[in-house]
């Protein structure tokens, strides 16, 4: 025997031993990872609440149970922001329903034409007043989401007449009629369908209701202008993000995979730009070789702001565009009752930016900052260990939160609908209730 045959038979048998060493460690590694990006370690909890000890507060937290108790996603893969995030986008909700509503078309003093779906309630609602949902969807959604019709369908089944804004471009198969469409805070379109309704239903109160986008568009819209809080009984904000300026940094970093997910929004950005080109840059040549060669290599959301997005109302420039079009610099003048909603595992809106709720909460009454461990972006979603519910925490938590202050609308002390300090009896009264 020769002396290579004789070390192939001597080493030979300890391989297999080897090999399995490589798989057991491979094996480990992997779930290792799956450990750390399904983030199954982490615990469940109820939301990090925010605000001020007064009867109407303690009323709201205790008729709106879901605010208070633990919330439990998933198990196998919920408390992975990410994966909310990304199922909320892929697919919007499990099972959605479709419910069938009337689309309103609203001309605008600049030749634009805005669009809403109104959906009529299923149901008497408990209280058996009149009451309208007005709700704002995220960046380029409409009324036909998955997500909005889910939520729309639990809204109306619960007594609630529902009115959701489409936003201008955003539904593939209406034309634009000027050179002009959504944009990250003009209040123009849900401003004129929140007046449409108030004309039509003269007796109907209003939740107002903003998704993402959204969010920061309702909430601008109510600290604009006192008058635009007329007959809403309170406004829920669930993931936006406050101030665009100083998110603009942090969608440009690549800590949460934020700049993949600033790519991802600005390339369907693109799509809906492209989708209306004629309309939006018209028959010049020049004009439009110009912008579409800008909107060509644009990679993040800030580039198509800076190139087209400005431009429809006039901003000199980014920073003057962010500045105005965000909620911060107005959502102090909110009164009626507000509701903001935000996870912490959201990766497309920073911890810094969860400041500014927290502080508005710290300073007004009228203000509840909740803050959930885990949903992602706008997913929220529960389940026992793999699939999940068609209902969310997010849909409980709004119509819970607005049950509660139709419930408190209807009950309250005589001395706080006079508008008289509560103290003695009338305090007692409240905090029974």
């Amino acid at each position: 025997m020769s002396n290579q045959e004789t070390d192939a038979y001597t080493i030979s048998p300890e391989m297999p031993a080897v090999f399995d060493g490589v798989k057991l460690a491979a094996v480990a590694t992997v779930l290792y990872i799956i450990v750390r990006c399904l983030n199954l370690k982490s615990p469940t909890a109820s939301p990090e609440l925010t605000y001020q000890d007064t009867a109407l507060n303690r009323f709201l937290l205790k008729s709106c149970p879901c605010l208070t108790k633990e919330y439990i996603p998933p198990l196998l893969w919920g408390k992975s922001g990410h994966l909310q995030t990304a199922l909320y986008g892929k697919l919007g909700r499990v099972s959605s329903p479709h419910p069938n509503g009337l689309r309103k078309f609203l001309p605008m003093i600049d030749g634009a034409t805005a669009t809403f779906d109104l959906f009529e309630p299923m149901a008497d609602h408990p209280t058996g007043d009149d009451i309208t949902m007005v709700i704002c969807p995220g960046i380029g959604n409409h009324s036909e989401k998955h997500y909005i019709r889910t939520f729309v369908d639990h809204s109306q089944k619960q007594g609630y007449r529902c009115a959701v804004l489409n936003h201008l471009g955003a539904l593939p198969n209406i034309e634009l009629t000027s050179p002009r469409m959504f944009t990250y805070g003009c209040t123009w379109e849900f401003g004129a369908m929140v007046g449409y309704i108030k004309r039509a239903y003269p007796q109907t109160q209003l939740i107002v209701v903003g998704f993402s986008l959204g969010g920061n568009i309702v909430c601008k819209f109510l600290g604009e202008n006192r008058a635009n809080q007329e007959r809403v009984l309170c406004c829920v904000s669930v993931c936006q993000g406050y101030s665009a300026l100083r998110a603009q940094e942090t969608f440009l970093q690549w800590d949460q995979c934020r700049r993949f997910y600033n790519f991802l929004m600005a390339d369907n950005m693109k799509k809906i730009i492209l989708s209306h080109r004629g309309s939006l840059f018209g028959s010049s040549t020049k004009l439009l070789d110009s912008s579409l060669s800008r909107l060509y290599t644009a990679t993040s959301l800030m580039q198509i702001d800076d190139t087209i997005m400005r431009k429809f109302h006039g901003h000199s420039s980014l920073k003057e565009y962010y500045e105005k079009e965000s909620c911060v610099h107005y959502i102090h003048n909110v009164n009626v009752p507000l509701l903001l909603v935000n996870s912490a595992d959201d990766p497309l809106v920073h911890t810094s930016l969860l400041t500014i709720p927290r502080t508005l909460a710290e300073k007004k009454e009228n203000v509840i900052f909740a803050l959930s461990l885990h949903g992602g972006h706008l997913g929220f979603f529960e389940g026992a260990v793999l699939f999940p519910q068609p209902l969310t925490w997010m849909d409980k938590v709004i119509v819970g939160y607005a049950n509660a202050m139709c419930q408190w609308e209807k009950q309250k002390p005589q001395c706080l609908v006079s508008g008289h300090t509560p103290n003695g009896p009338c305090q007692k009264e409240a905090t029974q209730s």
